[in-house]
């Protein structure tokens, strides 16, 4: 295929060095396949650069579109489609092309679904997946671009860099998700308490109880009016990597929103210690860092696509509303169950948004430890 870079405007806005680059990467691409309106599309998105990476992340072989997929893999095309959209992708156009990796995902849906797996579950997990996966990539993407662009990069320099840094990347991080996945299905695993009731049902109970922790970062509106953005970010990065330090089995780190965390475990006692450990954690950061404060409930709630929900849920967010910063506060129920290596302090009672009369709090610290 020829192409007129000029004539068809694809080196428009460029000139010296960078024209003379923008020309050599056209080349190549048109060497590898790549069309004119794709050509066009890369160039109007500024992205020009990033698309031999794209194409090899794409993998080579034979392309099919959503309904050859679906009728190769013996699913219904609407199934198919949703659960791509569970996992973060968009719809395909009828016409669109998709790769074979496409069509053995939709055979390993097939064989889901044959195993007796109802295929609301499967796109439920999908949606979590898809969550994570996105989570992993943004902090992937991240570090290579930050890793590989150099200033004064040409276009081809530096799709040539982003090219090698994909073919380095792709072995990997595949087998390092599945490391850390086969990791926490395992520590979850040995966590889950099956019943002989459960047994005799065959189902796994929809509830069970646990001890909720909702964390926040103290005054973190007023810090976002002195810092700026990226040291904003490395504050909450912060807190992440202190959260996941004291999250150790059976507390589980559920999720980060914003300034805050939230952490669940059905020990009682593993989350308290966690919890005290987390804001002692943050007090020692020093500088600018902010205070943490800390919410606990107890009780049943359910967990579903990776979250968890019901009262203590709810509780545990209105108690760290109120509670002191540096402070860890409980409700009864948290108090109740704990063992000896706590000692308490009554806080009051409150009367929280959307719970119920008032709640009785309680101030916790560590057993033998003098002070606040």
């Amino acid at each position: 295929m020829t192409i007129d870079f000029e004539a068809d405007g694809l080196l428009e806005g460029t000139s010296g060095r960078a024209r003379d680059a923008r020309r050599r990467l056209l080349e190549e691409l048109v060497e590898d396949g790549v069309g004119l309106e794709e050509l066009r599309r890369a160039v109007e998105e500024d992205r020009l650069a990033l698309l031999p990476a794209e194409r090899f992340l794409e993998g080579a072989g034979p392309r099919y579109t959503i309904t050859e997929v679906a009728d190769r893999a013996g699913i219904d095309s609407e199934l198919l489609i949703r659960n791509r959209q569970a996992l973060g992708l968009p719809i395909p156009s009828p016409d669109a092309q998709v790769g074979t990796e496409d069509l053995d995902t939709a055979k390993r849906l097939r064989a889901l679904l044959d195993a007796g797996l109802p295929a609301q579950g499967i796109v439920e997990n999908s949606r979590v997946l898809g969550l994570a996966a996105s989570q992993i990539a943004a902090a992937a993407t991240a570090l290579v671009g930050e890793a590989m662009l150099k200033p004064g990069d040409t276009e081809l320099e530096a799709a040539h860099r982003y090219l090698e840094a994909a073919r380095t990347l792709q072995p990997m991080l595949g087998p390092a998700v599945v490391y850390a996945l086969n990791l926490h299905v395992r520590e979850q695993l040995r966590q889950a308490a099956v019943g002989t009731a459960q047994l005799a049902s065959g189902r796994i109970a929809g509830s069970r109880e646990v001890t909720a922790c909702f964390a926040d970062l103290v005054d973190f509106t007023r810090l976002g009016q002195s810092l700026d953005m990226e040291s904003l970010g490395l504050v909450t990065t912060r807190l992440g990597e202190l959260a996941g330090e004291v999250a150790e089995p059976p507390v589980r780190l559920v999720k980060m929103i914003g300034d805050a965390v939230m952490l669940v475990s059905p020990e009682n006692d593993s989350l308290l210690d966690a919890a005290l450990a987390l804001v002692e954690a943050a007090a020692s950061e020093g500088g600018e860092f902010p205070e943490l404060r800390a919410g606990l409930a107890r009780g049943d709630a359910v967990a579903r696509g990776g979250d968890w929900y019901g009262h203590p849920i709810n509780l545990a967010s209105r108690i760290t509303d109120f509670a002191y910063p540096g402070s860890v506060l409980c409700s009864a129920e948290v108090r109740d169950a704990a063992g000896e290596g706590f000692r308490w302090s009554f806080a009051g009672e409150r009367r929280l948004k959307g719970i119920d009369g008032r709640v009785r709090l309680f101030r916790a610290r560590r057993a033998g430890r003098a002070g606040a």
